[in-house]
């Protein structure tokens, strides 16, 4: 079996080359940089933008599945979100149909439905309420590969990742954590499932303070190991009192929900850690 990697010298597709490596005959590991370190026997690197149509479809030639992580992983400008997260991902699944692909499996985002509120226990078939033009490419992304698997019959598992910094850092963490562990276990059970079709799963541990219904993800054999709860106490007992009138406390995006369009999200977490 033949397995791209999109995103590989980011966090989460870094964590997933050596898993992948061993799941697969060949490992093609793919991003904007010059290079990555550490290459595995029977991994390549292949240097690509794949916001441009032709490299990707050279990339893709002999693969059975694609694992996407590649993206502007922010908030950002239009023109940037365009052509990273959404020219991108036509460029994907177009060469993956083409290509005879079976499945792809892809990195989405909690930010999809980021503005819907956590104690409303939503489950994937929510409705899309974006926070940003980055959740906004998220939905698009979801909807192409729906399309692709109704009309082309190439599978997807669009996994809405919640918080994936691999530490719990706050109190939405607490919900929303995905632990490294678990995240791998969950891209080799989307890889190993025998059929999938078009299926969303979140991509969240086994938080006691979940707000988000995702039984249907067992259905992969996804049974998530970690648990936020442990951290609790700490957090808690410093964390800042919740306002229940402010989105970013009560929404699923968190400070994504309260950015300006356009404007980084990260930036904006890093630069109040710093007054703080």
């Amino acid at each position: 079996m033949k397995i791209v990697l999109t995103g590989a010298a980011g966090r989460l597709g870094g964590i997933c080359r050596e898993p992948l490596s061993k799941m697969c005959d060949e490992l093609v590991s793919t991003d904007r940089v010059d290079s990555i370190d550490g290459l595995a026997a029977n991994e390549t690197y292949v240097k690509c933008d794949i916001g441009e149509r032709e490299p990707v479809h050279a990339l893709l030639e002999g693969a059975d599945m694609v694992v996407h992580f590649g993206s502007i992983a922010d908030e950002a400008p239009w023109g940037d979100i365009l052509h990273s997260n959404i020219l991108s991902a036509y460029n994907i699944w177009e060469s993956a149909y083409q290509h005879g692909v079976k499945r792809i499996v892809f990195a989405s985002s909690i930010h999809a439905v980021g503005m819907h509120k956590k104690h409303d226990f939503i489950g994937v078939d929510a409705a899309h309420r974006p926070d940003t033009y980055y959740g906004l490419a998220k939905c698009f992304t979801e909807d192409l590969a729906s399309l692709y698997w109704d009309k082309r019959g190439l599978e997807t598992v669009a996994m809405r990742i919640a918080s994936a910094s691999g530490k719990v850092c706050n109190s939405r963490a607490l919900g929303s954590w995905l632990s490294d562990g678990d995240l791998v276990q969950l891209v080799q059970k989307s890889v190993t499932a025998p059929t999938t079709g078009f299926t969303i799963v979140y991509g969240v541990s086994n938080n006691d303070r979940a707000g988000l219904d995702n039984s249907g993800a067992s259905a992969l054999g996804y049974r998530p190991k970690d648990n936020a709860e442990e951290f609790a106490a700490e957090i808690l007992a410093n964390a800042p009192p919740q306002n229940n009138q402010d989105p970013e406390d009560m929404c699923h995006g968190g400070p994504f929900a309260v950015v300006p369009l356009g404007e980084s999200g990260v930036e904006m977490i890093k630069a109040r850690s710093v007054k703080t």
